[in-house]
Parts: structure tokens; C-alpha cells; sequence
């Protein structure tokens, strides 16, 4: 049986929308991340497109690294070393030039919380859910969100969201800032798209530019984050307490850490 393919792709004039397509859940891995960060690189290339729509296939956007079938929640490298190549390939997102619209219509969750955050908007709903939850997992956030979060909405609410792992919905997302756009959940995809529409319109050259500038040395330091949060999870994801944190998001439950 032939395997889905893991990102779809459509186009309407200069507006490249990319969908994730893992169901039900659109884990991330480092595949996938391979994939993508490939696709957006060449779209760079490729003058009929001038800005990106970036989306989970059904109900989710991206529900972060699944750690059902293993510790290294299928972000393991060639080499045993859990992460490492996926934030390699995730400095990659942020290399990219051509603008990206996020339309987050489910969860955002974890490492697929990073994910939105690669995107220059988000365009959400309601029903969405965000969060940074690798505390309630027993380790230290990963995919740069200890530096993209706090940029985009704050240490102090970074904090609340790193510390506690609490989810907060599309509503809360647009007032923190952590999204831009609130709509009925049936038009976040066209809404977004509608969004990418309008920035297409604009010169490229101007737009690609002006993103240049305003995203200054965001891929250093983002590759600079990832280098800190691989150390720290390397030795978090040998303790006890990270055991206990997969089994108790496993049993829908509160987790009982020990600190060891």
C-alpha cells in the first residue's frame, strides 16, 4: 500500500499553499521537516510564488512529536541522537526568504507550536489550542521556542506558557499576540490564503527585503537556541521524570514528577 504523501501542495496565482498531511494528528519528525524546509527552499527559487500559506490537512494543524512509539518521539537522527538533526533542518525554516501565513484551525501543539511560530502570520480560530507543553513531558522546549516565543509575545507570558504548559485557544492566542488574525474556524484556510493574496500583490522585492531586515540574524539565534535546548534535552530525556511525563500524557492524566 503506498504511503500518503506527508505535504500537499496547491497553488493560486503567486500564493503556494502547503499543507501537512500526517492524520489524525500531523505529528511532526524529522522527515517531514527535511520536506519541508526542501519545498520552502525551492519555492525561494521560483518567481511564481510570492508568498507561502502554511497548514495541517483536517482537524489539526501540527500536534508536536508523537512519543507513543518511543522516547525520541520520531525526531531521532541517523546517528541515536534524538533532535538533533530535526533542529538542524528547522534552522533551514528560518533561512527562507518568501513570507508565510500559518492558518491554524486545531491544535499548535509542542514542537508544532515551533511550527507556527516559523510562519510571519498566524490566522486562527477559536477552537484552535496552543501550547508549549515539555514541562508536563519532563523536558526543556525545543524547536527554538525559547527564543521565538518570548520575541513574539513576551517573556512574562512565555514564561506562563513554558512553566505551567497550559493550552490557550485561539481567542487568548490573538489578544497575547501569539496570533493575528481570529476567525470562524470554516474560514482560517481561506482567510489566510486571502492574507497571502494581499501580501502577493506588494513587490516581491520590496516585501523579501523588508522581511530581511526585519527578521535580522533570527536563524543565528535561532540555531543558537536549538544548540541550548538540544544539550538540556539530552540529559532531561534520561531522568525518570520523562518517563513519567510520556506516561501521563499517555493516560490522560496529571503527571506525578520527582524531580530525578
Amino acid at each position: 500500500m503506498t504511503e500518503p504523501d506527508t505535504l500537499l501542495e496547491a497553488q493560486d496565482g503567486f500564493v503556494v499553499t502547503l499543507s501537512i498531511n500526517r492524520p489524525p494528528n500531523n505529528h511532526i519528525n524529522r522527515d517531514l521537516i527535511v520536506r519541508l524546509a526542501e519545498r520552502l527552499e525551492a519555492l525561494d527559487e521560483d518567481e511564481g510564488c510570492r508568498a507561502i500559506v502554511l497548514t495541517g490537512a483536517g482537524k489539526h494543524f501540527c500536534a508536536g512529536a508523537d512519543f507513543s512509539k518511543g522516547d525520541s518521539g520520531g525526531l531521532a537522527s541517523p546517528e541515536g541522537k534524538p533532535g538533533r538533526i530535526l533542529y538542524v533542518e528547522a534552522t533551514r525554516l528560518f533561512r527562507t526568504r518568501k513570507p508565510i501565513v500559518a492558518a491554524v484551525q486545531g491544535a499548535a501543539i509542542g514542537a508544532g507550536l515551533g511550527l507556527a511560530v516559523v510562519g510571519d502570520f498566524r490566522v486562527t480560530c477559536a477552537e484552535a489550542r496552543y501550547s508549549a507543553n515539555f514541562a508536563r513531558l519532563g523536558f526543556h522546549a525545543g524547536f527554538g521556542l525559547s527564543y521565538t516565543l518570548p520575541r513574539l509575545i513576551g517573556e512574562q507570558k512565555a514564561a506562563l506558557m513554558f512553566y505551567t504548559g497550559r493550552r490557550i485557544d485561539g481567542t487568548e492566542a490573538e489578544r497575547i499576540g501569539l496570533a493575528d488574525m481570529l476567525v470562524p474556524q470554516a474560514e482560517v484556510l481561506p482567510a489566510a490564503q486571502a492574507l497571502a493574496k494581499e501580501v502577493a500583490v506588494s513587490s516581491p522585492a520590496a516585501v523579501q527585503s523588508m522581511r530581511a531586515s526585519m527578521r535580522r540574524d533570527m536563524a543565528v539565534e535561532f540555531e543558537r537556541a536549538t544548540e541550548r535546548e538540544f544539550h538540556q534535552q539530552s540529559w532531561q530525556r534520561q531522568m525518570e521524570d520523562f518517563a513519567e511525563g510520556r506516561a501521563a500524557m499517555s493516560e490522560r492524566r496529571e503527571p506525578n514528577f520527582k524531580g530525578r
